[in-house]
């Protein structure tokens, strides 16, 4: 296994583990790959999420742009209920586990189609 398979296996431990969820397995792989070499910087890997500026970031380039959902209040929202599941004390949270949770509480699995 590669490197990035590592990382997806991680990513998939966190999704049952921390966040309570059976992870579609090709779905993370996507949302990973998608990611780019994001998710082997320690610090890019993973979203500050006390940092309201990260989480604008999360909303403005994930959600608005790669997904391609209209700005409002409900995107905000959504982040911080997937940040919720994945545990406030949790103190790494992955990007590549917030992003796969806010495709699929959004429905938007057919932009990894």
């Amino acid at each position: 296994m590669g490197k990035r398979d590592d990382l997806i296996a991680k990513y998939a431990d966190d999704l049952r583990t921390k966040c309570g969820m059976e992870p579609d397995m090709a779905l993370l792989t996507k949302v990973t790959i998608g990611c780019g070499p994001a998710i082997y910087n320690a610090d890019a890997s993973t979203v500050a999420a006390g940092q309201e500026h990260e989480l604008e970031t999360v909303k403005d380039n994930f959600l608005v742009k790669k997904l391609g959902l209209a700005d409002g209040p409900q995107l905000m929202e959504a982040i911080h209920s997937v940040i919720e599941t994945y545990g406030k004390s949790e103190r790494n949270k992955y990007r590549a586990v917030i992003y796969y949770m806010l495709t699929k509480h959004f429905g938007k699995e057919s932009v990894y189609g």
